[in-house]
């Protein structure tokens, strides 16, 4: 009986961390998007106060990635999408922004990468038959010291699938990195087809 209850208590013990450990991202995830908000809110302002914009006062949030995605989706929603500049209306930019935001969650690189470069566009045969496609955009991207991942240097992400005739900012449902390193020789094809395949298929499947 008395291992009965030190294996209870040593369950209980471990259920108490794994509930602080949820807590405390939780109170992160909170934060962050606290955060995310705080870089928009001059445009949501300028958008709710019923002033004319125009493309100048979209321009520096079109232009970060940080805010690009979410400038873009307050400007479609108040039917102002003509504002966002062309050249950053492209499936790369959007990929670019989606990816960035996504790695800055505490789950995952729980950074925004200093430095973010395009790598490649691969096509995914999804049913075998060479008859339908889907793409993938693929990045690399490093932090600096200190953040623990500084020493891996470039490594890889991937944001898709993107489908024929979708739009560029539609939401890419498969956005993921394992923070693979680029020099392991794994190539932008590889890295986005095993997102296809353990993140996005997987997904369908539940």
């Amino acid at each position: 009986m008395t291992i009965v209850f030190i294996i209870l208590a040593i369950l209980a013990v471990i259920a108490g961390l794994l509930g602080l450990v949820y807590l405390k991202r939780l109170r992160q995830r909170r934060q962050l998007v606290r955060k995310k908000m705080q870089r928009i809110t001059k445009l949501v302002e300028q958008l709710e106060s019923g002033r004319e914009l125009d493309s100048h006062d979209v321009l520096p949030f079109a232009a970060n990635p940080a805010t690009r995605v979410m400038a873009f989706a307050l400007l479609h929603h108040f039917d102002l999408k003509y504002l966002f500049p062309q050249n950053l209306h492209t499936q790369v930019k959007a990929a670019e922004s989606h990816l960035a935001n996504w790695l800055e969650f505490p789950t995952e690189l729980d950074a925004f990468p200093d430095e973010m470069e395009y790598l490649q566009t691969p096509s995914i045969d999804v049913d075998g038959t060479g008859q339908q496609y889907v793409q993938y955009e693929v990045f690399r991207f490093r932090v600096r010291p200190p953040h623990w991942a500084a020493d891996r240097d470039w490594m890889l992400g991937v944001a898709g699938p993107y489908f024929p005739g979708g739009e560029p900012y539609d939401h890419p449902a498969a956005t993921f990195s394992r923070l693979t390193q680029q020099d392991d020789g794994i190539s932008p094809e590889e890295e986005a087809r095993w997102v296809h395949e353990n993140i996005y298929a997987r997904s369908q499947v539940r």
